[in-house]
């Protein structure tokens, strides 16, 4: 069963902390999607694989000291608004099926949206930064 989190920072600029959650997501076999760059504030992570590598890498979030780090959403069993497999065209290049890893970046909001609603739990990631209810 797939899990997934949530975080909220006040941004994600380090390109050596960026790489460092690269690192993790590929060792521990999980799906990382962020939003970062510079001047671009709210930082926002999100993670998804197997119970212990989503728990693991927030671990490594918390451990990199990010400022305002908020848990938005703590891990938790995985519920996607559709039934049916993720499609392999929407995950970030290089990506992978269940079981796999792949890291996504995005500067923009929108995009990261979009990358949302193709995970299918665009409904959950709305209610929890606040932009409404599910």
């Amino acid at each position: 069963m797939s899990w997934n989190a949530l975080i909220k920072t006040h941004h994600i600029t380090s390109r050596q902390k960026v790489q460092r959650l690269q690192k993790a997501a590929k060792e521990l076999q999980v799906i990382v999607e962020l939003r970062c760059g510079k001047n671009l504030s709210p930082g926002i992570m999100y993670v998804e694989g197997e119970e212990e590598g989503v728990r693991d890498w927030v671990e490594v979030v918390r451990r990199l000291r990010y400022k305002d780090f908020e848990m938005l959403r703590r891990p938790a069993p995985l519920r996607r608004e559709e039934d049916g497999e993720v499609n392999k065209d929407v995950l970030p290049k290089g990506g992978a099926a269940e079981g796999g890893s792949s890291f996504g970046e995005t500067g923009e909001m929108t995009e990261f949206a979009r990358r949302m609603v193709r995970r299918r739990v665009f409904g959950w990631w709305k209610s929890a930064m606040g932009y409404g209810t599910s």
